[in-house]
C-alpha cells in the first residue's frame, strides 16, 4: 500500500527514473540478494516503506515472526545503503513506537521514556532499531538518512483481510459483506472506546516525498531524528465504525465483542514538527473512507 503510493507521489512530482520490485522479485530478508540489488541498481535515494504488518491480533499472534522479519528487512537495507553510496535514505516506522501510556498528543521526544504495547511490542521494537539505526549510521558515518513515524494508514491496496489487517479495511470489508449478505449485524473487536488517528496514504506518500525533498541541513540544526506522520485528528473506534457503515450504505446494528483486547485508549501524535517544516494533512477521512469503500469493491476480486 505504503510503496504503490509513494510511487505515485513521485510521479506526479515529475520523478520517473524509479527502480522497484515486488517481493516475488526482491526478498529484502535475503541479505545477499539486496546485496546484489544495490551492487546492480545504486540507487541515489531510498523509500524504506517494506513491512511486516498486521493489526493487533496479527501483531500477538506473529510475535516472532514480526520482529524478525521487520529487523531483517532493515538492517539488510539501511546498511546496503550505506555501504553501496546512498545519498538519502528515508525509513518508515510507527506511532506504536512510543510508549503504551504517553502523554497526548505523543512527541517526538517521549521515545523510550516508557513500556510499550504488549500487544505489539516486537513490532514496535524493531521500529525503534530501524529508527535508531538511522540516527546511528547518521552519526558515524555521515549519512543522511531520516525517519518517518506515520499514524495508522489507509487507502488504496490496503490489507483488507480480517485476520491480519488493522481495523479501518477490516471494517470496510465487514460491513460491505454485511449489506451484500443482509446480515442483521457487524461484530467489532473490542469496546468501540479507543480512540485513533487515520490518515490516507497518498497524504503519507505526499508528506514523505516532501520529506525526502528537505535539505538534511535542516534536521541537523532542529536536531532531529524521527518526524511524525499524521494528522492531528483523532476518532473513537465506534465513531468510526459507524462512518464505514453509513459510507457503504449497511442498515444493520454494530455490536462490540469485548472478549478481544482494545489495545492502547488513546493514540494522536503531535504533529507539529511535520507542519513547522511545511507540510499538512490534506485528505479528511469522511472523504477517505469513501474512495476506499469504492475502491474495495472494484478491486476486491483480486485481492
Amino acid at each position: 500500500m505504503v510503496g504503490s503510493a509513494i510511487w505515485r507521489a513521485l510521479e506526479r512530482k515529475g520523478y520517473h527514473n524509479l527502480i522497484g520490485h515486488t517481493r516475488e522479485e526482491l526478498d529484502l530478508i535475503n541479505q545477499s540478494a539486496v546485496e546484489a540489488f544495490f551492487a546492480h541498481e545504486r540507487p541515489e535515494y531510498v523509500f524504506l516503506a517494506a513491512a511486516r504488518v498486521g493489526g493487533i491480533q496479527a501483531n500477538n499472534t506473529y510475535r516472532a515472526a514480526f520482529m524478525y522479519e521487520n529487523l531483517a528487512i532493515q538492517t539488510n537495507v539501511i546498511h546496503a545503503a550505506y555501504k553501496y553510496g546512498v545519498k538519502r535514505l528515508l525509513f518508515l516506522g510507527s506511532s506504536c513506537i512510543y510508549p503504551r501510556d504517553c502523554t497526548q498528543p505523543i512527541k517526538e521526544e517521549y521515545l523510550l521514556t516508557g513500556p510499550l504495547e504488549r500487544t505489539n511490542e516486537p513490532y514496535a521494537i524493531a521500529k525503534i532499531a530501524g529508527l535508531k539505526m538511522c540516527e546511528s549510521y547518521n552519526r558515524q558515518y555521515g549519512t543522511q538518512f531520516i525517519s518517518a513515524m506515520p499514524t495508522n494508514l489507509y487507502g488504496p491496496n490496503d490489507n483488507f483481510d480480517l485476520e491480519t489487517s488493522h481495523v479501518l479495511p477490516a471494517l470496510i470489508k465487514k460491513f460491505t459483506e454485511a449489506k451484500e449478505q443482509k446480515l442483521p449485524f457487524v461484530s467489532v473487536w473490542g469496546t468501540g472506546k479507543p480512540r485513533r488517528e487515520f490518515m490516507h496514504v497518498d497524504d503519507a506518500a505526499e508528506v514523505v516525498v516532501f520529506l525526502m525533498e528537505i535539505e538534511f541541513d535542516i534536521y541537523r540544526k532542529l536536531n532531529v531524528t524521527h518526524i511524525n506522520v499524521g494528522t492531528g485528528i483523532d476518532i473513537s473506534i465506534s465513531d468510526l465504525a459507524t462512518q464505514i457503515r453509513d459510507a457503504v450504505g449497511y442498515e444493520g446494528d454494530i455490536r462490540y465483542d469485548r472478549s478481544i483486547s482494545d489495545g492502547v485508549a488513546k493514540k494522536l501524535l503531535d504533529v507539529s514538527l511535520m507542519e513547522k517544516l511545511g507540510w499538512q494533512a490534506k485528505v479528511n477521512l469522511k472523504d477517505g473512507i469513501r474512495s476506499t469503500c469504492a475502491w474495495f469493491v472494484e478491486h476486491r476480486s483480486s485481492l
